[in-house]
């Protein structure tokens, strides 16, 4: 093990994801009640909201009706806590905290990769209660006073991951392979 920086050195809390029954719903009470903005969406099944300038602060991603299986990320079964995640100073430092977390045997969900609505790179790990938790780095930054539009991602690989798995650490998840292989 490296003991010299055993430590992954997060920043700040960043985002949270939640996994909602009802994604418009939801995105109402976001908007019209707390007051945050949509910067994008995946499809109708994920939507990016903003307080400040970060792309995002929160995600929600919609449970499909027919949900039968938790395990299928990010397709929960149940509405919650999906993920929640900190800024890391950069891609190196994410390279870092693989080892790191190799050293002390905890398990990696997903990444390295690049989300596409965000632009950010992510590195997904569990916690000893099995919490999906994030470190992130190069988060798009929307200015306060620009008229962004919010785009709609289609649900693809490049939505998920822009470097289409090339530096996950892991096998990428189940309901992506087809994606990448085209079927």
């Amino acid at each position: 093990m490296n003991t010299e920086n055993p430590k992954i050195r997060p920043r700040k809390l960043g985002h949270l994801v939640l996994a909602v029954r009802d994604i418009h719903k939801s995105v109402d009470f976001y908007t019209n009640i707390l007051g945050l903005e949509v910067s994008d969406w995946i499809s109708d099944q994920m939507v990016f909201l903003r307080s400040s300038v970060d792309h995002h602060d929160l995600a929600l991603s919609q449970i499909p009706k027919d949900s039968k299986n938790i395990d299928d990320l990010p397709n929960y079964s149940r509405p919650g806590l999906e993920h929640f995640s900190y800024l890391v100073d950069n891609l190196q430092e994410m390279e870092r905290a693989v080892q790191i977390l190799k050293d002390h045997n905890i398990e990696i969900v997903r990444g390295i990769g690049k989300h596409g609505p965000g632009q950010n790179c992510f590195l997904v790990f569990k916690d000893p209660d099995g919490n999906n938790v994030e470190i992130y780095c190069e988060m798009e930054q929307i200015p306060l006073e620009s008229k962004h539009t919010a785009k709609t991602w289609d649900r693809n690989i490049d939505s998920f991951d822009q470097w289409r798995f090339e530096k996950f650490v892991v096998p990428p998840p189940a309901f992506m392979i087809k994606e990448k292989s085209g079927q």
